[in-house]
């Protein structure tokens, strides 16, 4: 028997995370970035512990409530089988909007797909295995725009202290 469903709706509850296209890598988020960059470059670091905290803050406001989904399975379900018995609109009521679920019980074993507005699978649930996260496009925009400016501003960074230390040497080149 192949139980498949999706389910939508407006009564779960469950936060809404804004999509990547409402984030934006603003300019003093940027001077942020290139200032911890610049820092990093100065100590011979890359990616120090300041982007990646301010990089882990910025994918968070993309990023659905994981924690809050898997909360409503596991408050609700303790098992697959539950799962299987569960029919269209129990499961609309478990997950609302933005988010979709879909159940399969054929194949290698039974299993809970989350999709978010997009349509990314961002949640996985598969029994004797448990959560799975995935990472939506929205998260993996905000990660490739922070670390491309990130890497841009630490390149400038290092040229410049190279330049600096090639003006300390009065232009000699060590190398030759």
């Amino acid at each position: 028997m192949n139980i498949t469903g999706i389910a939508k709706s407006h009564h779960a509850g469950i936060p809404k995370a804004s999509s990547g296209k409402d984030w934006k890598l603003s300019d003093s988020l940027r001077e942020k970035i290139a200032g911890y960059a610049r820092e990093d470059a100065a100590q011979g670091i890359y990616m120090g512990n300041k982007f990646l905290a301010l990089r882990k803050s910025e994918v968070a406001k993309v990023a659905p409530d994981r924690a809050a989904l898997m909360g409503k399975v596991s408050q609700e379900m303790a098992d697959m089988k539950t799962i299987r018995e569960a029919d269209r609109r129990w499961l609309c009521l478990l997950f609302g909007e933005p988010y979709e679920a879909k159940f399969q019980s054929e194949g290698t074993g039974s299993a809970v797909h989350v999709y978010d507005g997009n349509g990314d699978e961002v949640l996985t649930y598969t029994a004797g295995v448990g959560w799975h996260e995935k990472e939506s496009k929205a998260e993996t925009q905000v990660h490739g725009a922070m670390k491309a400016a990130y890497f841009d501003a630490f390149r400038a960074a290092r040229q410049e202290i190279n330049a600096g230390a090639v003006e300390m040497q009065g232009g000699f080149d060590a190398r030759a």
